[in-house]
């Protein structure tokens, strides 16, 4: 019966208390995760999705990703642009000051720009081509998902994506075992299975989209457990 509804239980992440060592750990198994259960691939799949709109404009693209934590997603989809030979600017927005400084202090991030702040207090001077968030919307209340998903519109001058969790059996207790046995975060082994819990079903994400009040939200399934929702502006 837990699946049948959204947890609402706030993850130990949603702390503001929690030390930048314990932060920095979290992070770099979130990127494991990500690589390895496909979440990059499905983030990839997501600007691959709004490409054609983008290469209408001679290959120059500007990213912009809420809720990026360790900037991991916004360094792959920089990866991807340079095999594509597509020039990019990305930026990663998060509220969390120590996700920003342990993704700043990534040589492999070079190149990305990141801000320390709440994303709906963001005023850009050009917006982005594109905004996409990963892991994040789970994070929120109902009616804040459907604010994100409007304010996502509002700031994107191409389209938005999410990529985010299928609240399933199989992907809590898979997540809970992986996490137990390989994690040496005590945030991850707390906040994986429950991240779960907080993701969605299809007729939630159905529900979000109409009270978006936006139209032409495509929804996908992607392995292992994830929903992908893409909106183009064309």
């Amino acid at each position: 019966m837990k699946f049948s509804r959204r947890s609402y239980e706030k993850e130990l992440l949603d702390r503001n208390d929690i030390p930048f060592e314990d932060i920095m750990q979290n992070m770099k198994e979130l990127d494991f995760i990500n690589k390895y259960l496909g979440g990059h691939n499905i983030t990839i799949a997501g600007v691959r999705s709004l490409l054609t709109k983008l290469k209408r404009r001679n290959g120059q693209i500007s990213i912009c990703e809420i809720g990026c934590g360790g900037g991991d997603n916004l360094r792959v989809i920089r990866q991807f642009c340079r095999k594509e030979n597509i020039d990019g600017e990305f930026m990663g927005i998060d509220i969390n000051p120590h996700c920003i400084e342990f993704a700043r202090s990534r040589k492999e991030n070079d190149s990305i720009s990141f801000l320390a702040s709440d994303y709906k207090l963001v005023q850009f001077n050009k917006k982005p081509d594109i905004i996409f968030s990963s892991l994040f919307t789970h994070h929120f209340d109902d009616s804040e998902v459907v604010e994100i998903l409007r304010w996502m519109n509002r700031n994107s001058t191409v389209g938005f994506f999410v990529n985010d969790l299928h609240r399933h059996p199989v992907a809590y207790y898979s997540i809970k075992w992986i996490t137990k046995v390989f994690s040496k975060s005590y945030l991850v082994k707390n906040d994986a299975s429950l991240s779960v819990l907080r993701g969605f079903r299809k007729k939630e994400l159905i529900d979000f989209k109409n009270q978006a009040a936006i139209r032409g939200i495509q929804l996908k399934w992607k392995w292992a457990f994830r929903w992908l929702l893409i909106h183009s502006n064309a």
